[in-house]
């Protein structure tokens, strides 16, 4: 029998213990050194979150802000609309296309820049192919790789999907990997829904410890109707910005063109969320009950007229329900 074997076994442990026992270093006091500001936005899918994102860090370059915008929706589309309608290469792609050659991955490769803005997708695996949960984690560890956390930005701006906000999609939330959530919504109940579970979330991890905030809620296509403004003041959040529904956004969007630039239409309206963004303190949010949300609607809106009228068995099986006498010994106490 071999003892070599054993033997190294027997050395990688006794180093390990040796570690295991060695001081753990304090903790040295004094202030902050890091300087980047982590911003995770969520929001409802189809909201405008990608919309908001390519103008706001569009505007935050034009301001001499060192930006990094991180796509972290399986639909990988947050870049679109700063590339023109370009597809841009997602990690999770890329890193499988290379691992199958032998190959790694460089920052090159998945990280792409225009005027100042750098930009990049995680991206996630094709429907039904996997868990996009799971494609957020291992697209941060690949991060991790590149040196995510040498990188020098003012501002790295994550796009999370809204509607889902467990697994990866929890990260920032979870992991104190944001110092702030900033929430995109509109004056619709589907969207405030969305809005409200960001915040229970970002209580309930404040409650084991966390330390993530919400800095405020971007309303965009504002139609004047006050649900979304209403719903700020109730979970004691700021409004950031309140993008109206115009037609020469949605038109200019739809075409894939900035509109969060300095000496355009809508750049006084972009600076300002630049500087509230900025600016925005991580506030402790207290959600709606279901209630208290259907309640900044009117009752036509959202159909609280309707009464909930519980189902009888006959009801389930479609017929009339033969009672029979239940065949349970009873037996009565000594």
């Amino acid at each position: 029998m071999n003892a070599a074997p054993h033997g190294a076994a027997l050395r990688q442990s006794t180093l390990l213990r040796q570690e295991a026992a060695m001081p753990v270093p304090p903790v040295q006091p004094g202030p902050a050194t890091r300087e980047t500001q982590v911003i995770a936005i969520y929001g409802k899918g189809g909201i405008g979150k990608s919309f908001t994102l390519a103008n706001l860090s569009y505007m935050l370059a034009q301001q001499g802000k060192r930006v990094l915008l991180i796509g972290c929706d399986p639909k990988s589309d947050t870049t679109s609309l700063l590339f023109g309608g370009r597809a841009c290469p997602t990690i999770i792609e890329t890193s499988t296309r290379r691992k199958l050659a032998g190959e790694a991955v460089a920052v090159g490769d998945v990280c792409f820049k225009r005027d100042g803005v750098f930009a990049m997708e995680l991206g996630g695996p094709e429907v039904g192919r996997g868990c996009g949960g799971r494609g957020i984690i291992h697209g941060f560890e690949l991060l991790e790789k590149l040196g995510f956390h040498e990188w020098g930005f003012d501002y790295v701006l994550l796009d999370f999907l809204g509607d889902v906000v467990c697994g990866g999609f929890g990260l920032p939330i979870a992991r104190d990997m944001c110092q702030k959530v900033i929430v995109v919504g509109s004056n619709d109940l589907q969207s405030l829904y969305v809005a409200n579970n960001v915040c229970s979330a970002v209580e309930y991890f404040r409650k084991l410890g966390g330390n993530v905030g919400v800095g405020g809620l971007v309303i965009n296509k504002d139609d004047g109707t006050g649900e979304a403004q209403a719903f700020a003041e109730a979970a004691g959040i700021p409004v950031l910005a309140s993008i109206p529904a115009d037609d020469d956004i949605r038109r200019k969007s739809a075409n894939y063109e900035i509109i969060g630039r300095p000496d355009g239409r809508w750049g006084p309206l972009f600076a300002g969320l630049a500087d509230n963004v900025a600016t925005a303190l991580p506030h402790q949010p207290k959600p709606l009950s279901q209630d208290a949300l259907l309640g900044l609607f009117k009752g036509e809106a959202v159909g609280r007229g309707v009464v909930l009228d519980p189902a009888s068995d006959a009801d389930m099986r479609g017929r009339p329900v033969e009672r029979r006498p239940s065949l349970e010994v009873v037996y009565e106490a000594v």
